[in-house]
């Protein structure tokens, strides 16, 4: 009996961010993608969120290599972690495998197997041949994969849009995935980030004519903020501002890596003569400076950021122009709201997405996707890439165009799909979900923690410090209130002294009973400091009781 093809998301659906997708067929398992999301604001402390891999290490001996579809942090920031445990190739165009190894760079990992591919070469892992297939982005090299399993072709679109005038002038394969259509492609995995708009999405040049219009006003500095990653982008700024006699200065730490492996690639043609150091602003003009830097998102660490709030070297001035070339993600509409309202404090003319066409985005729109599934004619249909609206909404697009009902999946993190020549459905459920990065700990953070740095950011930490004679309890010292987050002891004398009397017949209840019971009187002591801080303040700091036995004096 043949085996049945599994379609396995262990990250991208229900999200945005943190793409990763199974491929199954008995033996061999190939992933598409392997990407990270970055933490929300009920995230305290936590620097990353990654895929739960857990799955991949019960199958370890079937992992034969990893697919990426375009460079960007949500499909290749898991990487550096997933390489540690899964010594397996990894295969990507050009820029992508730059990227990848600027990042494996990063974290020490010397000894991954990169393999460079072009849009149309073709490989073979394991069961499955899998061809590159050019999409348009808004990042260079993408690509969608045609993966050829044992029953038939799935086709997976990356992030995708169709721009008939790309600025590489390198449109999307149109033709590939109609050649698969043809042929019969058993199922589609498709990119639903933007089916929410109708129409077309807008060419990457149509912007142009925006950055042309504002740099002929501009009388001083110009200062653009952008994805790093958006290289088309770039390219479309520094054009512009140097035929306006301006010189470019790079800003931020990704937009400085990413712009030097771009030049490096060829996939930004700068003049060097035309880039300038930090230093070297001062000799120039202001109406001679246009700075490109991070900082689209409101990023606290980021360029633009510290340019706004003054700790930057290059900090906003009157008179300079602002353009911020992107629309905030879902999530950072405050963090950029909040950088465009310093900005224009600190004298700045901003322009930004509501004011004018200063962004597209690199994802396809309602009609485009309704093209794609003309094209490749799918008898399955998964939606990927987009909360749970979005690949709802997909959903029923497919439906529309002709696909049936029963065939067509919606999915959460780590259900299984598990299809055949003529029918698929949903099976199970494999372990999946989200690891969060916090320094050097990859997992070692759960929701226990998290609850408890929530409650620290909002009500503080109170420490009850107890000074007990070791054997025999008695108290030597204390109680003694210490307030962090809380209270300001110095305002706070009375109530830390009513605290003090409220437990500290429970402090000296330690001396008349038994050492088993003394766990037992330091939760008494917790409950009575919540309950005493409660009725007098109506908050719930963290009570951390703490018992310091003194030894016996010989």
């Amino acid at each position: 009996m043949a085996s049945k093809l599994k379609i396995i998301p262990l990250g991208g659906v229900g999200e945005i961010g943190k793409n990763m997708t199974v491929i199954e067929y008995g033996k061999d398992i190939v992933v598409v993608d392997c990407g990270l999301i970055f933490p929300d604001e009920e995230m305290l402390g936590i620097d990353l969120v990654i895929p739960d891999m857990s799955y991949l290490e019960k199958n370890i001996q079937k992992l034969r290599g990893f697919l990426i579809t375009h460079g960007h942090e949500d499909h290749i920031g898991a990487l550096p972690f997933a390489l540690r445990k899964f010594p397996v190739p990894v295969y990507g165009t050009k820029l992508t495998v730059a990227l990848i190894k600027h990042k494996l760079d990063e974290h020490h990992i010397t000894d991954a197997q990169l393999n460079q591919v072009s849009p149309g070469d073709t490989i073979r892992l394991g069961c499955f041949k899998i061809e590159f297939i050019k999409t348009c982005h808004s990042i260079a090299g993408a690509v969608a994969l045609a993966i050829t399993t044992p029953i038939g072709t799935v086709i997976h679109t990356g992030d995708f849009k169709v721009d008939y005038t790309p600025i590489d002038g390198e449109p999307m394969d149109i033709n590939r995935f109609a050649h698969y259509g043809s042929k019969g492609v058993l199922a589609l995995l498709s990119d639903s980030t933007n089916v929410e708009r109708a129409g077309h999405t807008l060419s990457e040049q149509e912007i142009g004519k925006t950055f042309e219009h504002y740099f002929d006003s501009a009388k001083g500095r110009v200062i653009v903020a952008s994805f790093a990653s958006n290289i088309y982008r770039i390219q479309q700024v520094a054009d512009v501002a140097i035929a306006h006699g301006r010189f470019i200065c790079f800003q931020g730490r990704s937009m400085l890596n990413i712009v030097g492996t771009a030049i490096e690639l060829g996939y930004l043609n700068i003049p060097s003569e035309k880039i300038v150091e930090m230093d070297r602003l001062r000799r120039l003009k202001d109406e001679q400076i246009c700075v490109i830097t991070t900082g689209s998102q409101g990023e606290q660490m980021s360029g633009l950021f510290r340019m706004a709030n003054a700790s930057h070297k290059l900090n906003i001035e009157k008179g300079d122009m602002v353009i911020i070339s992107a629309s905030a993600i879902p999530g950072n509409e405050k963090g950029v709201s909040r950088v465009i309202n310093q900005l224009f404090e600190r004298g700045a003319m901003v322009v930004y997405d509501r004011m004018a066409d200063v962004h597209v985005s690199g994802h396809a729109c309602c009609e485009e996707l309704k093209l794609m599934l003309n094209l490749t004619k799918p008898r399955f249909f998964i939606p990927v890439h987009g909360e749970y609206r979005h690949l709802y909404m997909h959903a029923m697009l497919a439906q529309e165009m002709g696909v049936e009902q029963e065939n067509t999946f919606v999915t959460n993190i780590g259900d299984v799909v598990e299809l055949t020549y003529k029918q698929g459905k949903i099976t199970g459920n494999v372990p999946a979900g989200s690891l969060m990065v916090d320094g050097l700990g990859i997992g070692d953070i759960g929701n226990v923690v998290l609850k408890d740095r929530k409650l620290l950011s909002e009500d503080g930490l109170v420490a009850v410090v107890i000074a007990l004679q070791k054997k025999t309890g008695k108290l030597l010292a204390g109680p003694e209130i210490i307030s962090r987050g809380f209270v300001y002891m110095r305002e706070s004398e009375e109530l830390i002294k009513d605290a003090r009397e409220a437990v500290k017949p429970l402090a000296e209840s330690f001396a008349t009973s038994p050492h088993s019971e003394w766990a037992g009187i330091k939760n008494s002591i917790r409950s009575a400091s919540r309950e005493f801080f409660y009725n007098k303040t109506k908050r719930n700091p963290m009570i951390l009781p703490v018992i310091v036995e003194v030894p016996d004096e010989h």
